[in-house]
């Protein structure tokens, strides 16, 4: 029993390390930060820009996938449908994509009904993106208090609200 106990232990250490190792080099998310300005054409109409104002006064999540990207395939979903239900002030900003036709085939796919921004070098570096799928959850005023790497489900987005 004690010998299980001791795994159970080291699992856990190991991969909150690697976790944590995950974040490094994000932006902070102690409250304190403001969430950097982007102001980003639509995909849905590339004439029309959507900036981060718009999200001020509620809670909202910046995403960042890549159309290639299989975890944002199957992560995108799930705070899509928290958008959809009102739970959530969401919107997503593509990068690293070929085309826009590639983006707008990946949102067909999946049926998304969140804004899809066509983001850019810029954006990524501002926002400290390394690896897709990249969320940051801000408060009202928009100071980062939640941010995370890689596949999250409906249930842990909504815990990091």
């Amino acid at each position: 029993m004690i010998k299980y106990l001791i795994n159970v232990i080291i699992f856990v250490v190991v991969l909150s390390a690697a976790f944590a190792y995950q974040e490094l080099g994000m932006l902070e998310d102690n409250g304190r930060q403001s969430a950097p300005y982007f102001s980003l054409p639509m995909m849905s109409d590339e004439s029309q820009r959507y900036n981060i104002s718009q999200l001020q006064g509620e809670r909202s999540v910046v995403y960042f996938f890549a159309p290639w990207c299989n975890i944002c395939r199957y992560s995108m979903p799930n705070i899509d449908k928290l958008h959809r239900l009102g739970k959530v002030n969401a919107v997503a900003i593509a990068l690293d994509f070929q085309s826009t036709e590639e983006i707008e085939a990946f949102s067909k796919d999946l049926n998304l009904s969140m804004p899809i921004l066509l983001g850019n070098i810029k954006t990524a570096s501002d926002y400290k993106v390394k690896a897709y799928p990249t969320y940051y959850v801000m408060d009202p005023e928009l100071k980062i208090i939640e941010r995370s790497i890689g596949y999250s489900s409906e249930l842990g987005i909504r815990l990091r609200l």
